[in-house]
């Protein structure tokens, strides 16, 4: 089991743009779809984007698709999430989480990070 780990939160205006990390250490990352994933205290774990393995497919949700975009460079173990157009509705902590291969169901990712929060201001 291993541990993936965000950054790249912080405080934007409504309208900026942020760039979140997911990396992991002691491990690869290229046979493992990543998901990103909204979570707001209490609540379940939404789904903001996710990228399959070997970056053969991506799936956003429909209130974020072209504002948000997934990348991953498996050279530097890392999974990117570009935010941009950010609305104060987008605050929440994103964690990344690791399925093996491809995006599935929530119940597919593990080896979740402690998060990063955004906070976006109007």
């Amino acid at each position: 089991q291993f541990q993936l780990v965000e950054s790249g939160g912080g405080l934007v205006h409504a309208g900026g743009s942020l760039t979140l990390s997911c990396s992991a250490s002691g491990i690869n990352l290229d046979s493992y779809a990543i998901g990103w994933f909204r979570q707001a205290p209490g609540k379940d774990r939404v789904m903001v984007s996710c990228i399959n393995a070997r970056a053969s497919d991506t799936y956003y949700p429909l209130d974020v698709k072209g504002r948000f975009t997934t990348t991953r460079d498996d050279a530097k173990n890392t999974i990117y999430l570009e935010m941009t157009n950010l609305k104060p509705e987008d605050t929440d902590i994103y964690v990344c989480g690791a399925a093996h291969w491809i995006c599935g169901a929530r119940s597919d990712f593990g080896s979740w990070g402690q998060g990063t929060r955004v906070t976006v201001s109007s």
